[in-house]
């Protein structure tokens, strides 16, 4: 499952979320704010000007203040509704990409070969698909957008600039928000980034040692354990604020920084200004157009405090996410034309045909598991290993649907859901009937239990035993009738009696199909047609 990443992480992430056109229109929409904020103070700055200059000189009555007056509306009435249309298109489009991540996740989860799934345990696994993915709406909203919003503003201020005054001016106000925000950008963000690794893992292992707390309190106060815990607890606080107190400086530094740079842009405009007044190269209403615009142009910059704080936690987190992100589609195995069934199953010197039945036995850890998982596809092939056919072909030339039509893995510990045993074999043949499910419980010796398919379980299947989940786990088998049934460990936590019913039940439930179980229990063994001891 862990793949090498080709591009950034970043980029893999906002490759996904940045698909369709709404995003684009956010952009669009969220530059037009900033450039209409901008227009806006720096209009008003002129027009202030230019009319009180206009009354000095005794031309107050002949000043137009109609179109400025009118420029001024339009531009505060742009701004409102750029700004609206920029949070309804930026949202949307942002939680549309966290949609296709999302879904992007879960179909890389589901396409992860063996070893990376059984790695990757239920937690940390759902921490992607949930907690991760909402952590990288920031991606968009608070680090991709300012950066393309911003630089379309400070390219229209420098073109204006540049038209009604001239190069130095222009230089100065525009370079020195680009200069202070770059310099603040490169001192700040690698220093959060690696503060964001260590905060976000103080926090979970406060979570974490809190919840466990909770979950022994009753042991641990037994064992007179209860105070060391609550010590640990608010030691593990105590770092996370620390780190979390540690970020907020940084924050607030970046903000000093580009707040600095703010007044040195406006000093220096209000300075230049001042200087090409008296040269005569522009009038005092420009003059004062650069000063209110250098001011304006704070807003540009601002995002970055923000962006500093974010920036690690939303790299991390994509990083996390990048290397279960659903693989780009590959040209499948060559199309050798498939066998009309998945059987016989040959391996090594062994021939499985229809209707029966393989016991593979030895001790734990020898392999069993191993070899289902070999057979059925899901691990590959290990060179040194006698090859597997299936029909004929190898499980990997099959393609996946086909492989998962003709083949069923019951895990040793399989996944039960919460909800009704009808929600759970319903994941094995969705149109089944209740009389197809219930002759499958029947088969497996479910018929039992009260409340029928109507009987809810709780999260993980809570309610049954171990031996009753994958009794469950069997029936599904049944609904799906494969041409080859892999069973690991089935009758684990079964009394003999109930075992041989089962696999009787199960062998003249499916009368076509090869069945291969691992077992080392002698009474499952002894059921066998053939026998392959790993020992």
């Amino acid at each position: 499952m862990i793949r090498r990443i080709s591009r950034s992480p970043l980029a893999q992430v906002w490759r996904i979320m940045a698909q369709g056109a709404g995003m684009r229109r956010a952009f669009v929409l969220a530059a037009l704010v900033l450039i209409a904020g901008a227009g806006l103070l720096a209009l008003s700055g002129w027009f202030i000007t230019a009319a009180a200059a206009a009354g000095l000189a005794g031309l107050g009555a002949r000043f137009d203040v109609f179109r400025p007056g009118a420029a001024v509306r339009g531009l505060a009435i742009l701004r409102t509704a750029a700004r609206y249309g920029e949070r309804w298109f930026g949202h949307d489009a942002t939680l549309r990409g966290i949609v296709r991540l999302r879904s992007h996740v879960l179909s890389g989860l589901a396409r992860a070969d063996w070893r990376g799934l059984a790695g990757l345990r239920r937690g940390p696994a759902l921490a992607r698909v949930v907690s991760d993915t909402e952590v990288l709406d920031g991606l968009p909203l608070r680090l991709v957008q300012p950066v393309i919003a911003g630089a379309a503003a400070l390219a229209c201020a420098a073109v204006l600039l540049l038209w009604l005054t001239n190069w130095e001016f222009a230089l100065w106000i525009c370079g020195a928000h680009v200069i202070g925000a770059a310099a603040a950008a490169l001192w700040a963000l690698p220093r959060a980034g690696r503060l964001a690794a260590r905060q976000v893992a103080a926090e979970q292992a406060f979570r974490t040692a809190a919840l466990d707390l909770v979950a022994a309190r009753d042991d641990l106060a037994v064992y007179g354990r209860l105070a060391h815990a609550r010590l640990c607890i608010e030691e593990a606080e105590a770092r996370a604020r620390a780190l979390t107190a540690a970020m907020d400086r940084i924050e607030r530094a970046t903000g000093l920084a580009l707040d600095l740079t703010r007044g040195a842009a406006a000093a220096g405009a209000l300075g230049l200004g001042s200087l090409a007044v008296s040269l005569g190269a522009f009038d005092q209403s420009l003059a004062a157009m650069g000063f209110f615009l250098a001011i304006a142009l704070g807003e540009v910059t601002a995002p970055l405090r923000r962006a500093v704080a974010d920036y690690g936690r939303i790299r991390d987190a994509a990083t996390r996410v990048a290397v279960v992100l659903e693989p780009a589609p590959q040209a499948g195995p060559p199309d050798t034309g498939l066998p009309a069934s998945a059987l016989p199953l040959a391996f090594g010197g062994l021939r499985l045909g229809a209707g029966q039945m393989l016991a593979v036995s030895g001790p734990s850890g020898i392999g069993k598991s191993t070899l289902l998982a070999r057979i059925a596809g899901v691990l590959p092939e290990d060179e040194g290993q006698p090859a597997i056919t299936l029909g004929g072909l190898a499980p990997a030339i099959w393609p996946e649907d086909a492989l998962r039509a003709a083949v069923t893995l019951v895990l040793q510990r399989p996944a039960v859901i919460g909800g009704s045993l009808r929600d759970n074999l319903a994941l094995a043949k969705p149109d089944a009937d209740d009389a197809a499910m219930t002759e499958a419980l029947r088969i497996c010796r479910l018929d039992h239990l009260r409340g029928g398919l109507d009987l809810v379980l709780g999260d993980g299947g809570k309610g049954l035993s171990g031996g009753e989940r994958r009794r469950l786990a069997l029936a599904r088998a049944v609904l799906r009738r494969p041409a080859l049934l892999l069973l690991d460990e089935p009758t684990e936590g079964l009394d003999a009696q109930t075992a041989a019913e089962v696999l009787r039940n199960l062998r003249a439930a499916l009368p076509r199909s090869a069945v291969v179980i691992a077992t080392h229990r002698r009474g499952d063994i002894l059921t066998a047609d053939f026998t392959l001891d790993l020992g």
